[in-house]
């Protein structure tokens, strides 16, 4: 028999016969009855043989008598410990299991009374054993054949969708199974893709495996299905991105299940399914973290983070407090952003509990009576600047955050005693060629020398655009479809890392806890993904298709491809497999200190005007 159902679907109402609702009392009486006759014609039908098929003597009245009382024993069975007794999903393996509870509670009864009662009917005693057991083939057959007559109407049902799945793994037999027995399922499973050659012969309730992903304009157009489903809740964001496409050419919708994270507790449903969003194009990537070493490294310890108001900031925040530290310090500038992350993580924002700092990082000694209070452990240094056009127009402004202010931070974290230092650095570091790219190389390099001075870990950790921080591309796209359009992209060639706010943070606090000195954390981004693509998918998903997209040209500083590594830096895998590392130059503090802030933003324009240069001769050969 066809195996188990969803567990969510498989025991619908477990009630007594008896005690049931209208409708299943008829369904389940109408069963009962069914499998009944089954058992007289069983009964009759192992006479038949037991009689060397001899009609008239497999129907005589004992034969008569024994089929009424075994059909009795079997709906007493059934009540008590059958398939009567809860509403199974039909030819489940749970209904098997309770019909074969029942059978075998009826052999033995009448195995019983065929040996130890005289008033028993006088047939055969292999009739005991015989009518059972064609009884039992006889339900199974029955279940079956309605099972299969349900997978040749459900497709044609009317208001029902037809879809293609791809993926027969798990979630993809869980989710065809789950469209299949779910009477109010919305869509209709018609065929099944996967890339595993092993699994081309495969049928799963019925629907079979026809191909992999370079048949799917073969199959929709026989099949005429009118979305794709994507059920491979572990599916990395560039595999969605091509079945996108390929649904696109094949004239399909897009339908895909939510990750492995967000079906934790439950099996994947039709419920479930959802139309793709940014995320799954950009960055669906399941991160496995070693919460243990995590853990170790926050449990029981005070925590500082400076930007916690901000995108990054406060998503640490969140995933820190999950980590049992004993006290988690949230330092900004800003008083409203800090009210809001308190409110996410607490549900109450009344500002008095003394887990806020109000400072600005440029202020040394603010920072330094804030960290003589607190005394914190662990320190996640995530203030910065982050705008590349405005920090191109105001480079003073990069100079004192994300150089005097880093500085400001690690000197007050050296003063206390901080063990574990993160500071949160941008892929623009490497290779820099904007004020903004040059600024945060200086601060991985102060990182550094501080690295060499004190005891405990202090790192630098480096990724790229972060999904739906505040003042992202995304967010800037968003507004402008929200205002009809024109949509502004630089340059069509332009391409950027893309990686989740979650996972950012989660891979940060990973970094914390098996980096060692001085070493700057290089976060795996996967493959970058294309600008005017992201414009594009937002455009789409969007629903509005009379969006322009407008080409403005490179911003001064701006790359078409950003880098995660300077070239000729040492790349060296850490001991995990999202994380490299590498080594950076210190920079003496004193260098800093002792420079004029007019010739520290002579430098950090000029470097950034040498290197934008190189990277143009570069493109052009």
């Amino acid at each position: 028999m066809p195996d188990s159902a969803p567990a969510d679907h498989a025991v619908r109402a477990p009630s007594a016969l008896l005690g049931s609702s209208a409708r299943e009392r008829t369904v389940q009486t109408a069963w009962a009855g069914a499998d009944a006759m089954l058992v007289v014609v069983a009964t009759f039908w192992a006479a038949w043989l037991r009689y060397d098929f001899d009609v008239a003597d497999s129907a005589n009245t004992a034969v008569v008598k024994f089929a009424i009382v075994a059909a009795a024993a079997y709906l007493i069975a059934g009540i008590l410990v059958g398939p009567y007794r809860i509403d199974h999903v039909r030819g489940s393996f749970e209904e098997t299991v309770a019909i074969g509870y029942a059978i075998v509670l009826t052999a033995t009864v009448l195995i019983l009374l065929a040996l130890l009662s005289p008033w028993f009917p006088a047939v055969p005693r292999s009739l005991a054993v015989m009518v059972p057991a064609l009884a039992l083939i006889g339900m199974f057959t029955l279940r079956f054949v309605i099972r299969s007559y349900r997978w040749g109407r459900t497709a044609t049902a009317d208001g029902v969708e037809r879809v293609i799945i791809f993926g027969a793994g798990d979630g993809g037999r869980r989710l065809v199974r789950a469209m299949q027995r779910d009477n109010d399922s919305h869509y209709a499973p018609i065929a099944i893709l996967d890339d595993d050659p092993r699994k081309r012969r495969l049928k799963i309730d019925g629907v079979s495996v026809k191909g992999g992903r370079n048949d799917l304009m073969t199959v929709a157009s026989i099949s005429g299905a009118t979305s794709l489903v994507i059920a491979s809740p572990s599916a990395d964001a560039d595999l969605v991105r091509a079945l996108r496409e390929d649904a696109q050419r094949a004239g399909l919708g897009v339908l895909i299940l939510p990750t492995v994270n967000e079906l934790l507790g439950h099996r994947p449903q039709h419920q479930d399914l959802r139309r793709l969003n940014l995320e799954d194009l950009l960055g669906r990537r399941p991160v496995s973290l070693d919460e243990t070493a995590i853990a170790a490294s926050i449990s029981g310890r005070t925590v500082l983070v400076t930007g916690a108001g901000g995108s990054i900031g406060s998503e640490l925040a969140r995933q820190i407090a999950r980590f049992g530290p004993e006290r988690l310090i949230l330092l900004d500038r800003d008083e409203s952003a800090l009210h809001a992350v308190q409110m996410s993580l607490t549900g109450r924002a009344l500002l008095d509990d003394g887990t806020l700092a109000l400072a600005d990082i440029r202020d040394l000694d603010a920072l330094r009576r804030v960290f003589t209070r607190e005394q914190p452990d662990m320190v996640f240094h995530a203030a910065a600047l982050k705008h590349l056009t405005l920090l191109e127009q105001f480079p003073l402004e990069a100079w004192k955050t994300n150089v005097l202010g880093t500085l400001n931070v690690l000197q007050a974290a050296q003063e206390a005693g901080v063990e574990t230092l993160v500071n949160v650095s941008t892929d623009k570091a490497a290779n820099p060629s904007c004020v903004l790219g040059y600024s945060k190389r200086l601060a991985e390099r102060l990182t550094a020398s501080f690295a060499h001075q004190v005891d405990g870990t202090w790192v630098s950790v480096r990724f790229g655009n972060v999904l739906g921080s505040r003042g992202s591309v995304i967010s800037a796209f968003t507004a402008q479809i929200e205002r009809g359009g024109p949509i502004t992209v630089t340059h069509p060639d332009v391409e950027r890392y893309f990686m989740l706010i979650p996972e950012a943070s989660q891979l940060v606090l990973q970094a914390a806890a098996i980096g060692s000195d001085g070493q700057v954390m290089v976060l795996e981004m996967g493959s970058p993904v294309k600008i005017v693509d992201v414009a594009r998918t937002l455009i789409d998903l969007s629903g509005k298709k009379d969006v322009d997209i407008v080409y403005t040209g490179l911003r001064p500083g701006e790359k078409l491809s950003e880098e995660l590594f300077t070239p000729g830096e040492d790349i060296q895998k850490s001991s995990h497999p999202l994380i490299d590392y590498v080594s950076v130059p210190s920079l003496s503090p004193s260098t800093v200190l002792t420079a004029d802030p007019v010739d520290g933003v002579t430098a950090l324009s000029r470097m950034r005007h040498e290197a934008a240069t190189a990277t143009h001769v570069r493109e052009q050969a």
